[in-house]
């Protein structure tokens, strides 16, 4: 792989990363009801989940979704399933006014469990492998071994990722003075509940031959 075709997956992946998806939606949810520190765990399970979808790309199990209908729409359905569920369960909770800086921890979701939802989150979009499937090939050389590239690229965009949704939490977390009583968290809950049903919705839109 040469530095040209790197730097041009860099500006691919940058502007991927950079556009609003679930899980930038995720990212500035958790970064507003729990700190950019708590979100971290949330951003980390998304890079998991993005290794996993990297993972199916290169091993070719992504053409085979593409390719079957049926199982193409079984992982479609269950992410935008997973996403709807989060957005009712956004939407639904409870409003209490919040002080990030003495608000107890029973208050917020476990490490594993934001770890949980952000890897479930990405996982499950059916766009992130429809994207690797159609782009990764087009970075790797090949005449050159395929494994080290397949690393590097993974690496690229995994820390692409982690970064823009940090950024995204980070300017979640930067509003939270303006959410301190039960009104604006409840206006919040349904902000970010009801942008998550709409994201799972249009999954159900999203063709197997999109890329």
């Amino acid at each position: 792989m040469s530095f040209a075709t790197w730097i041009a997956f860099v500006i691919a992946g940058t502007l991927i990363a950079i556009s609003p998806g679930s899980g930038a939606v995720l990212s500035m949810s958790h970064g507003l009801a729990y700190g950019v520190r708590k979100a971290s765990a949330t951003v980390l399970g998304l890079q998991l989940g993005l290794i996993l979808v990297l993972v199916i790309a290169g091993a070719g199990v992504g053409s085979l979704l593409l390719a079957s209908e049926v199982a193409f729409t079984v992982v479609k359905t269950i992410g935008a399933l997973y996403l709807i569920w989060l957005g009712i369960g956004q939407w639904r909770a409870k409003a209490h006014a919040t002080n990030v800086s003495t608000a107890g921890m029973a208050a917020h979701p476990s490490f594993g469990r934001r770890v949980l939802t952000g890897f479930l989150t990405n996982a499950t979009n059916p766009k992130g492998i429809i994207f690797m499937v159609a782009v990764l090939p087009s970075f790797i050389a090949p005449t050159a071994p395929v494994l080290p590239q397949l690393a590097i690229l993974a690496v690229t965009m995994v820390t692409i990722d982690a970064t823009v949704m940090h950024g995204y939490a980070f300017l979640a977390s930067s509003m939270q003075r303006f959410f301190r009583d039960e009104r604006a968290v409840k206006a919040q809950n349904r902000f970010f509940g009801g942008v998550l049903i709409v994201v799972g919705a249009l999954l159900f839109f999203v063709k197997r031959h999109a890329a």
